[in-house]
C-alpha cells in the first residue's frame, strides 16, 4: 500500500516502547496488542526505535530485530518511521536495515556527539539517508542552537520531508519554519502536553508515548486540534497530564519508566527499562500512575 507520508506526518507519531523478556531480552511480539490498539484508535504513523523505545539503550543489533518485527506487525496498514542514529557507520547501516524491513521513512536522531557542527550535520543526514537508498527523512531536533538557518540548511538535504521539534521554544521554531523550504511538515516532539502552543506557531501533528496506553485520548486531542478547538485540547490534555508531569521528572529520566508502568498497570508487561532510565517508579509516582489509570478506567485491551 501506497502511504501520503506528509499527510501521516501532520497526524500522531506513535512513538512504541521496546519490550523486554523476563531475561531482559527484546521481546517485539508483546507489541501486537499496543500496534493493533492504536492503529485501530486511529494513529497516523507508528515509531519504532525512538526514545520511548530506548533507542540509546539497545545495541545496532536489536535495533534492526525491532524495525523488522514492527515492519511485520504493522503489515501495511499504516506508514511505519524508523529510528536510526549515533556514530555514522550504526547509523547508515541501520538505516539500510530499515529500508530492508520496509520501513516507509526514517527519523533520523539528532547526533550526539560531542563535537558537533551544522554542516557536518548535513553531511551525516545526506549519508544516513544515501544509506538507506533513498527513503524520505524526518530529521529530530533536541536542540535548536544551529539556530534558523543551520535548521533550514538540513531541511534543504534531498529526501528531507519533516522535522520533529523537540524543544521548548516556540518562538525559535516560529523563526525555522520562516527560513526553511516551504514544504517541509513540522512536527510537535513534546507530545500532547506542548501540541497547543507548537501548533500556534505552525507545526502540525505531534508525537505521543501515550499511544501505547491511551491511544484514544491521543487522537482525540489531535482532532481538537486540527479543528482549531484548543479549548477542547487543552480539556483533554488537563485529563491526561498527570501521566506527562510523571514522565517528564527526575531530568525526563522517567519519560519511558512512566509509559512501561502504566502499560503494566493496565495488564500489558512490557518489561522494566535499562538503566540509565529510572526503574522502578517511585512510592508516590507510583500512586499518582495508579490514581490516572483508575480515574480513567484504562485497560489493555482495545475499546
Amino acid at each position: 500500500m501506497t502511504h501520503d507520508l506528509s499527510k501521516a506526518l501532520t497526524g500522531i507519531s506513535g512513538i512504541l516502547v521496546t519490550p523486554y523478556d523476563a531475561g531482559g531480552e527484546i521481546a517485539p511480539r508483546k507489541l501486537t496488542p499496543i500496534i493493533d490498539r492504536a492503529l485501530a484508535a486511529g494513529v497516523h504513523i507508528p515509531v519504532v526505535n525512538g526514545n520511548t523505545g530506548e533507542y540509546y539503550a539497545l545495541t545496532n543489533d536489536e535495533a534492526r530485530t525491532m524495525v523488522r518485527e514492527v515492519a511485520q506487525m504493522i503489515d501495511g496498514r499504516a506508514p511505519l518511521l524508523a529510528g536510526v542514529g549515533r556514530g555514522i557507520r550504526d547509523a547508515c547501516a541501520l538505516a539500510k536495515a530499515s529500508a530492508e524491513a520496509g520501513a516507509d521513512a526514517l527519523m533520523i536522531h539528532q547526533p550526539p556527539d560531542p563535537f558537533v557542527s551544522p554542516r557536518g550535520t548535513v553531511d551525516y543526514v545526506r549519508a544516513v539517508r544515501d544509506a538507506s537508498g533513498g527513503l524520505p527523512v524526518m530529521l529530530y531536533l533536541r536542540n535548536d542552537a544551529m539556530g534558523p538557518e543551520g535548521i533550514a540548511r538540513l531541511c534543504e538535504v534531498d529526501g528531507v520531508k519533516g522535522v520533529k521539534w523537540a524543544t521548548p521554544n516556540p518562538l525559535n521554531l516560529a523563526r525555522a519554519i520562516e527560513a526553511a523550504p516551504k514544504d517541509i511538515v513540522w512536527v510537535g516532539g513534546l507530545a500532547e502536553v506542548w501540541a497547543p502552543p507548537l501548533y500556534a506557531v505552525g507545526a502540525r501533528g505531534f508525537t505521543s508515548g501515550l499511544i501505547n496506553v491511551w491511544p484514544e485520548r491521543s487522537v482525540a486531542i489531535h482532532a481538537a486540534l486540527d479543528a482549531g478547538d484548543y479549548g477542547e485540547a487543552n480539556r483533554l490534555i488537563a485529563g491526561m497530564r498527570a501521566f506527562e508531569d510523571i514522565r517528564a521528572e527526575e531530568h525526563n529520566g522517567t519519560n519511558v519508566t512512566g509509559v512501561k508502568a502504566a502499560l503494566m498497570a493496565i495488564g500489558q508487561d512490557c518489561g522494566p527499562t535499562r538503566p540509565p532510565s529510572a526503574w522502578p517508579l517511585t512510592e508516590q509516582q507510583q500512586a499518582v500512575l495508579d490514581q490516572f489509570v483508575k480515574d480513567n478506567q484504562l485497560k489493555g485491551e482495545a475499546a
